[in-house]
């Protein structure tokens, strides 16, 4: 009932992709508001933008609007600016960060952002990328305007070094495969297709290319994997900025998958890969001072957390570094563990129900009442001691309603 109840959900949200996904996230969110506007406020505008880095962990029961909530936090994103990276942990083996650097390179499209700093230099050489016919790459404009000489030449050499391999942010072989593949999209230095080819699969951690290969091309680097790739996607990080982004943000799901025992799962954790795991995040939690313009957001059921045995609370090392030391009476907007349960608790008031309600009759393709205030009052009282959240109750009692019609 869970699964298809969830389909019923994104159904009714009009969750179906593209803009009407962004609206209807924005239709719904009545009492997350009131996190996901701070958020937006003072990381997304203001510290990462501005060269910070952080993680964030979102917990709460099942219905607690997890999904939901990272669902909106992307649309946010996309609207400042940032690449946005979205992945269910169902998906993406979590115990090798590899696998997880790999998913965020796919997803960044870095192409896309060594062509926008490739404008970037075109610029800083004094010429404007919009004077470029379509399809010309930049050294045959210059050659068009008779300026193809060596000075020249000498100057665009000077500005990938300076970009790339200058660069403190960034990892010396990764700079130098960005500094070639955007000498590609110059059109200087020249780069065959084949080794432009080689290149990205490099970085792409793709283990099938021969490292003597690349050495024919002057670049001898050593193979990504779990122990360089958070250094890695610094780098990463870096060139998305280069691209004129506000930075990445990255938002993994169902993390509880982590202590699942059902068989129907595609992916099932060893207590050994469930511990890489947590070793992993705790890696990236103590590196993340080191990196720039980077959020990363993970999100998972309670049972993480409840669970004494496989969940967080086992692996000391990172437990230490997450949980909340001082817990106030009002919900901390600030808090690095954010459980919605307790935010819905705060925010969730009987108007803000009926609100939501309300949005989500509007968008029925046939006519269905909004909750009744006695309706929303039964909701309230069930989630003080059930183990479903606001949203999902809110969704059972629409669905209810729908049936009934």
């Amino acid at each position: 009932m869970g699964a298809a109840m969830e389909a019923e959900w994104n159904e009714m949200a009009g969750n179906t992709g593209g803009g009407q996904e962004e609206m209807a996230a924005g239709q719904l969110t009545c009492g997350i508001r009131f996190l996901t506007d701070f958020w937006q406020e003072k990381y997304l505008q203001e510290y990462i933008r501005d060269g910070g880095s952080k993680i964030k962990f979102v917990s709460g029961r099942l219905g607690s609007g997890k999904t939901h909530f990272l669902g909106l936090m992307a649309s946010l994103a996309r609207g400042e600016q940032y690449k946005v990276v979205q992945f269910s942990a169902k998906d993406i083996w979590m115990h090798d960060f590899k696998e997880m650097y790999v998913e965020i390179f796919r997803q960044c499209d870095i192409l896309h952002c060594l062509e926008a700093v490739s404008h970037r230099l075109i610029r800083e050489m004094g010429f404007d990328p919009g004077d470029i016919p379509e399809g010309m790459k930049f050294i045959d404009y210059l050659s068009q305007s008779g300026l193809g000489d060596a000075l020249n030449k000498r100057e665009i050499r000077t500005q990938l070094r300076q970009m790339f391999l200058d660069n403190p942010m960034m990892d010396n072989n990764f700079a130098l495969a960005c500094s070639m593949l955007t000498g590609s999209i110059l059109g200087y230095p020249v780069l065959e297709e084949q080794n432009r080819e080689l290149l990205l699969a490099w970085l792409e951690g793709d283990r099938s290319i021969k490292l003597s290969q690349l050495r024919a091309m002057d670049f001898y680097p050593g193979r990504i994997t779990r122990y360089n790739a958070r250094h890695m996607l610094r780098s990463l990080a870096e060139v998305v900025r280069m691209g004129g982004f506000s930075g990445l943000y990255v938002s993994v799901d169902d993390l509880e998958i982590l202590v699942s025992r059902s068989s129907l799962e595609a992916v099932h954790y060893t207590k050994m890969k469930r511990e890489d795991t947590y070793e992993s995040i705790r890696q990236l939690i103590d590196d993340i001072d080191s990196m720039k313009n980077i959020m990363f957001v993970y999100a998972f059921d309670r049972e993480l957390i409840d669970n004494e045995n496989a969940g967080l609370k086992s692996y000391q090392a990172l437990w230490m570094r997450i949980q909340n030391e001082i817990v106030g009476e009002r919900f901390n907007r600030f808090a690095d563990v954010v459980d919605l349960d307790r935010l819905a608790a705060q925010e969730y008031s009987l108007d803000v129900i009926i609100a939501i309600s309300e949005s989500l009759a509007r968008q029925q393709n046939i006519a269905v009442l909004p909750l009744a205030r006695s309706q929303a009052e039964g909701i309230v009282a069930q989630a003080r001691t059930g183990a479903v959240g606001i949203p999902r109750l809110i969704q059972m009692a629409m669905q209810e309603v729908r049936s009934n019609v």
